[in-house]
C-alpha cells in the first residue's frame, strides 16, 4: 500500500471515529447505508432478502445495494476502496484467511464484545477476526465439503453410512457389483477434482491439531504428514479400484450432479452448495441426497469439514457506523436467517444462535446441521492458513487420473505453495 493511500485511509479513519453518531440524517429523518456485495446469484438474492427484511423493521433507514465482480477482480476491488477510503458503509467478503489481506485491524470497526455479535456462534468469530479482535458477522451458511450421496442407492443396496475409509472403500466395493458407479468424477471441470483433499481437512486437525500452524510457519508439509497425506491416497486409491465412473475424465460438475441425483452415481465428493439450484428442476435433489463427511481413519474421531460463510463488515471510513451496526445485527439475527430462508434455499446450518433451518430443508443441510449441532466440524484449511497454492487442482487431477503418484502429487503441492508464501511474506518461508 502507498504512503499516501496510509494517509488517506488514516485521516478517514480519524474522522470517521469523533463522537460515533455518524452522519447527519437526510431531511426526511432518513440514513442510507451504501451496502457492497459480489454479483453471484445466490448473494444477489440473499443481499435483497435481508435488505427488505431489515428496512421494513427500521423504517428510517435505506440500504442500497450495488455489486461488483467475483474472483481476483473483486477482490482487487474492495482492497482498492478500503485503502482509499472509498469503501461502501458495510460490504459482503471472505471470511477466513482472505480477510486477514485486507489488514481488517486498521481498515475495519472492532466489533469485539459489541452486541452486535451477541447471536454470532462462538466457534464462527475466529474467521472473521484478527489478533483477538472480531469484525463481522456471517452472511448466509455454512456449507459442506465431503460426500454428497444418493440415500436411494443406499436404501437398495442396505448400506450403511461410514465412519471409517476402510468402510467407505467397502461400500464402494458393493455398489459397484451393483452395477452402479461408485464415485462420481468430474475432472473436465478441474477445481471439483480437489474435494478428496480439501474435505479432509477435519481429519487432518482431529490426528494434527497444530496442522495449519505448523504448515503456516513451513514447519509441516503435506508429504511429510501422513494425515494430511491421507487425501492425496484417498485419490488414487479410488482410481485404482477403478470406482469412478467412465469418462470421469471429460465430464463436468453438472453431468456429475445429474448423474448423483438421478442414481447413476452413488458417491461425488463436492460441496453442498451445488445441490439448492438443483431443486427447481431436480425437486428430488432435495430429499434424495445426503451428506457425511470424508471419514477418515478413526470412527470415534468422525466429523465433517465446513465451508464457513461469508462476512459482512463495516469499514471505519463510514458515517453511518451506527445505522450498519443495526443493519449487521439484524443479519445476525434469527429473523435475518428467516428472511434468508425465504429467498434462498440454505446450503447447510446458519452460524446464529436460534436460527432454524425451514422444514423443507434440503437433506444435506439437514445432515449438515447434526455435525455442527454434536460439535464435530473444523473449517477448512483455507479458512486457518493463508498458504494456498494456484496449482491443486491440476495436481489432484493428475492423482485422481493415476498419472502422478500420490507422494508425488503431496510434494508437487508442498513446493506449488512456496511462491504464495513468500509473495505474503509469512514467515519462515
Amino acid at each position: 500500500m502507498t504512503g499516501t493511500a496510509l494517509a488517506v485511509l488514516a485521516m478517514a479513519a480519524l474522522t470517521s471515529c469523533g463522537s460515533g453518531t455518524g452522519a447527519e440524517p437526510a431531511a426526511d429523518g432518513t440514513t442510507t447505508l451504501k451496502f457492497l456485495i459480489d454479483n453471484s446469484q445466490a448473494t444477489v438474492d440473499t443481499a435483497k432478502a435481508l435488505t427488505d427484511a431489515f428496512m421494513k423493521a427500521n423504517p428510517t433507514i435505506k440500504v442500497e445495494t450495488e455489486t461488483r465482480p467475483g474472483g481476483s477482480e473483486g477482490d482487487n476491488i474492495v482492497k482498492t476502496r478500503l485503502s482509499t477510503g472509498d469503501m461502501s458503509d458495510v460490504f459482503w467478503y471472505n471470511s477466513g484467511s482472505l480477510l486477514q489481506a485486507l489488514n481488517p485491524a486498521q481498515t475495519m470497526v472492532d466489533l469485539t464484545g459489541d452486541p452486535v455479535l451477541q447471536n454470532v456462534q462462538k466457534d464462527f468469530l475466529p474467521v472473521v477476526s484478527q489478533a483477538g479482535k472480531a469484525y463481522g458477522v456471517p452472511a448466509g451458511t455454512a456449507m459442506g465439503g465431503g460426500i454428497l450421496y444418493n440415500r436411494k442407492v443406499y436404501e437398495q443396496l442396505k448400506l450403511e453410512v461410514p465412519k471409517t475409509w476402510a468402510d467407505f472403500m467397502a461400500n464402494n466395493d458393493k455398489i459397484k457389483a451393483a452395477g452402479i458407479a461408485p464415485v462420481i468424477g468430474t475432472f473436465k471441470d478441474t477445481w471439483t477434482s480437489q474435494l478428496f483433499v480439501l474435505g479432509d481437512y477435519y481429519n487432518v486437525q482431529a490426528a494434527v491439531p497444530s496442522f495449519a500452524q505448523d504448515y503456516t510457519a513451513n514447519q509441516a508439509k503435506f508429504s511429510t504428514t501422513p494425515a494430511a497425506m491421507a487425501g492425496f491416497d484417498h485419490l488414487a486409491e479410488v482410481h485404482a479400484k477403478g470406482h469412478m465412473q467412465e469418462g470421469f475424465g471429460s465430464a463436468t460438475n453438472d453431468q456429475g450432479m445429474k448423474m448423483l441425483v438421478e442414481g447413476k452415481g452413488a458417491h461425488y465428493p463436492m460441496l453442498s452448495a451445488q445441490l439448492p439450484p438443483l431443486v427447481a428442476t431436480m425437486p428430488q435433489a432435495a430429499t434424495d441426497v445426503g451428506f457425511f463427511g470424508i471419514p477418515g481413519a478413526d470412527a470415534a474421531k468422525n466429523g465433517a469439514t465446513i465451508w464457513e460463510p461469508a462476512g459482512i463488515y463495516i469499514p471505519k471510513t463510514s458515517e453511518n457506523v451506527d445505522a450498519a451496526k443495526k443493519f449487521l445485527a439484524f443479519v445476525a439475527s434469527p429473523a435475518g436467517a428467516e428472511a434468508t430462508n425465504k429467498a434462498v434455499q440454505p446450503a447447510g446450518p446458519f452460524r446464529i444462535q436460534g436460527a432454524k433451518l425451514p422444514e423443507d430443508a434440503i437433506q444435506v443441510a439437514k445432515d449438515l446441521q447434526v455435525y455442527v449441532d454434536e460439535g464435530r466440524t473444523a473449517p477448512a484449511l483455507e479458512f486457518v492458513s493463508p498458504v494456498k497454492g494456484p496449482s491443486l487442482e491440476q495436481i489432484t487431477v493428475a492423482v485422481g487420473s493415476g498419472l502422478t503418484p500420490p507422494a508425488e502429487g503431496a510434494a508437487q503441492y508442498d513446493k506449488d505453495v512456496e511462491k504464495q508464501a513468500k509473495q505474503l511474506g509469512l514467515a519462515g518461508w
